[in-house]
C-alpha cells in the first residue's frame, strides 16, 4: 500500500470515528434537535457524491470510508426524522400537577434558636 493510500485510509477512518459518539449520544438522549435537517440532508447528499467520486477515480479509501460514514449519516438523519416527531406529538412540558399540602410549620427548637 502507497503512503498517499494510507493517508487517504487514516483521514477517513479518523473523520469517520469522529461520528460515532454523536451517533451514541443521539441515541441515549433520543434527540437531534440541535441538528439542522437542511444540513442533514446537504451532509448526506455530499457524502453520496463523494462515493460516486471515489468508484469514478478508482479512490479505494474514499469509497470505503464514505460508505461507512454515509450509514452513520443516515442513522443521525433517521433519529431526526423519528425523534422529531415523537417529540412534536409530546408537549413541551408536562404538566406539573398541583398537591394542596398546608406547609409544615417549624417551631423554635426546630430551628435551633431554644
Amino acid at each position: 500500500m502507497s503512503g498517499v493510500a494510507l493517508l487517504g485510509y487514516l483521514a477517513g477512518f479518523l473523520t469517520t470515528v469522529a461520528l460515532v459518539p454523536q451517533v451514541i449520544k443521539t441515541w441515549k438522549t433520543k434527540s437531534a434537535d440541535d441538528f439542522s435537517l437542511v444540513m442533514l440532508v446537504t451532509w448526506w447528499t455530499g457524502v453520496v457524491c463523494w462515493i460516486v467520486y471515489g468508484v469514478i477515480m478508482n479512490a479505494e479509501p474514499l469509497i470505503v470510508w464514505n460508505t461507512i460514514t454515509l450509514f452513520l449519516a443516515g442513522a443521525i438523519l433517521t433519529m431526526k426524522l423519528k425523534f422529531n416527531n415523537r417529540n412534536e406529538k409530546e408537549p413541551a412540558h408536562a404538566p406539573v400537577p398541583v398537591v394542596n399540602k398546608k406547609p409544615e410549620v417549624k417551631g423554635l427548637k426546630d430551628w435551633g434558636i431554644v
